[in-house]
């Protein structure tokens, strides 16, 4: 893997906190719905996320939204989650915005994103707390597109050092949608999942890996059938709500999950929970259906104070250990 970057930064913590035993890791994964701030990008088809596009995305809009994902977030465990993928991000700004100058601006929140091609703008980005997890280097891994694919979010790739001494190789994903049928579309995924194996197999064995984000696919398709393949376990497969969710996503009445966070053999004997945030504030009822869904931003395109339209998914890995 060729590394855009040298090391971020020298590695030095207290004698103290590095003896500290089986250090926990908490990870956050949240597909933030539609994150755009209310400024055009005249390189990015951003043009309905505008106060005059169709979406009418206001400024206090928009600070609504960046304060209730930053509540979000708060929401999802006891302490403060140690490391925050997010999915449909928009630049780095709204990152700003969301670890300055929101609920988030008192957490200590630093961040790495992408850059990429997508044509709407959208990126990935993991948050880290630096007490907890220092990045050595990190890098963007591009997914060339396929004929009639068009360019797709590259994949973020972290390496850092945990308190506990521990290496962690995080990769943050956001595949290409259903978008004109499953079948269809579904060669774009498989594109992505090749991509991630073949930077996945380069780390060996004996590496301690995260594979996170929107998969647009459920746990038995293809494309995670081919991360399988290469030794990476479903760590939120069965995973389930507190509140009656049995899925991160409700589409037609029925719970399913798009959103995955997957590891390597050696992590995933480290897991000690997983489970889907449905707080209560977190959902609404669904009408048409019956029951609950998650309480999102848009309902077609009049935006309510809502969150998200994927709850987030929760790990606690158990690390030293």
């Amino acid at each position: 893997m060729l590394l855009r970057c040298a090391v971020l930064m020298v590695l030095v913590f207290s004698s103290a906190a590095a003896a500290r035993p089986g250090s926990i890791i908490t990870l956050v994964e949240l597909n933030c719905e539609n994150l755009f701030d209310t400024r055009h990008d005249p390189s990015k088809q951003d043009m309905e996320f505008l106060p005059d596009g169709s979406r009418h995305w206001t400024t206090s809009k928009y600070w609504g939204k960046i304060n209730r994902i930053g509540q979000e977030i708060l929401s999802c465990a006891e302490a403060l989650p140690d490391l925050v993928a997010l999915v449909e991000v928009e630049n780095d700004s709204v990152l700003r915005d969301l670890t300055r100058r929101s609920l988030l601006r008192h957490a200590g929140y630093q961040y790495l994103m992408t850059e990429s091609a997508d044509v709407r703008g959208i990126d990935v980005a993991l948050l880290y707390q630096p007490v907890h997890f220092r990045p050595l280097c990190y890098d963007y891994l591009e997914v060339p597109p396929l004929p009639g694919m068009r360019p797709t979010r590259d994949i973020l790739y972290v390496k850092g050092c945990c308190l506990s001494g521990d290496t962690l190789h995080v990769f943050v994903v956001h595949s290409p949608s259903r978008y004109g049928g499953e079948r269809e579309s579904r060669p774009f995924r498989m594109q992505v999942a090749r991509q991630l194996q073949r930077y996945v197999t380069t780390l060996g064995d004996d590496a301690q890996i995260l594979v996170t984000g929107d998969f647009n696919d459920y746990h038995d398709s293809p494309a995670l059938l081919t991360l399988y393949g290469s030794g990476l376990k479903n760590v939120t497969r069965n995973a389930k709500g507190r509140n009656g969710a049995k899925g991160n996503y409700r589409y037609r009445g029925d719970w399913h999950s798009l959103d995955h966070v997957l590891a390597s053999p050696i992590l995933y004997n480290k897991v000690d929970t997983a489970y889907i945030n449905d707080a209560p504030f977190l959902l609404e009822e669904e009408t048409k259906y019956g029951g609950k869904r998650p309480r999102r931003t848009f309902q077609g395109y009049a935006s309510q104070r809502g969150f998200s339209d994927h709850l987030p998914l929760v790990v606690r890995f158990l690390l030293n250990h």
